[in-house]
């Protein structure tokens, strides 16, 4: 599933993007190695060598930007481009050198990250989580340098609060990202487990998960039936889950009513009362 970055690289670090005074040099390709900080991450042979096909016919195009070090030189954006050069059998590539701290190469890593093609969504709230703690940014800053809507981050992020069984089936594609945001709606948290058993055994959508949710979190009643809530009061709970990226539930009494917001750790509480006072 591509998902990735909806800015480049030079949304945050404008001292990389290239410039027409930029001079390019042809880097000896044994130089030149990965971002040391760079996480490990897996290529996919296909795409690599369907870009190895293309500079074998047509060379690179864009250049790599490096830094200098001690041994030769670092990769700072280009590394799939590096890869598929050394199997093209290339002994050398085109790069542009940069000067950059061991603290921008490290966000530089974060960002690398987002920009895999084949990110989960689990990899992306994480990249997201990384880059607000590694900047000291706020998911509203982050959203702006993105390019993102905040409520897609919030939604993401809130993924990483499931227990780490239901986080690991999100991440290897056996539930879906609307699986878990359900999830995150059902009240009583000893139920959570139960439910992910019989949404796998079963293939449960996550409409059917939703409509069970609704159920799990009705309180039994003897007495009476609970009345449904008016039409309204649903669509105003959703505008408002949708822009604040948590459950929202609005009760309405015969003299006054209330509406609870949901949160999940303190971050998650400063990020909603910064969008009500936005």
């Amino acid at each position: 599933m591509a998902r990735g970055l909806g800015r480049g690289l030079d949304a945050f670090f404008p001292e990389i993007e290239e410039k027409d005074d930029d001079v390019v040099q042809q880097i000896p390709i044994k130089e030149c190695r990965p971002n040391p900080y760079q996480p490990r991450k897996t290529f996919h042979t296909d795409a690599i060598e369907e870009l190895k096909e293309s500079i074998q016919e047509f060379g690179i195009i864009q250049p790599l930007i490096v830094r200098k070090s001690i041994k030769g030189f670092e990769i700072v954006v280009g590394e799939r481009r590096f890869r598929a050069a050394k199997e093209a059998g290339l002994s050398e590539v085109p790069a542009i050198v940069k000067e950059l701290t061991d603290e921008k190469m490290m966000e530089l890593a974060l960002l690398e990250n987002l920009q895999r093609e084949d990110l989960t969504p689990i990899e992306e709230a994480q990249a997201y989580a990384n880059l607000m703690k590694e900047l000291n940014i706020t998911q509203e800053e982050l959203s702006k340098r993105l390019g993102k809507s905040r409520s897609h981050i919030a939604n993401l992020v809130r993924l990483l609060g499931l227990p780490e069984p239901i986080i690991a089936y999100i991440n290897n594609g056996e539930l879906s990202m609307g699986h878990g945001r359900a999830l995150l709606g059902l009240k009583d948290k000893e139920k959570v487990n139960p439910l992910v058993k019989k949404i796998r055994s079963e293939k449960l959508n996550v409409r059917q998960v939703e409509k069970l949710i609704i159920l799990l979190n009705e309180k039994p009643s003897k007495k009476k039936v609970k009345p449904k809530k008016d039409i309204f009061l649903q669509e105003r709970e959703s505008v408002l889950r949708d822009k604040l990226g948590t459950a929202v539930n609005i009760q309405r009494g015969k003299r006054k009513g209330k509406i609870e917001i949901e949160f999940y750790t303190d971050d998650d509480l400063e990020r909603i009362i910064e969008v009500l006072e936005g």
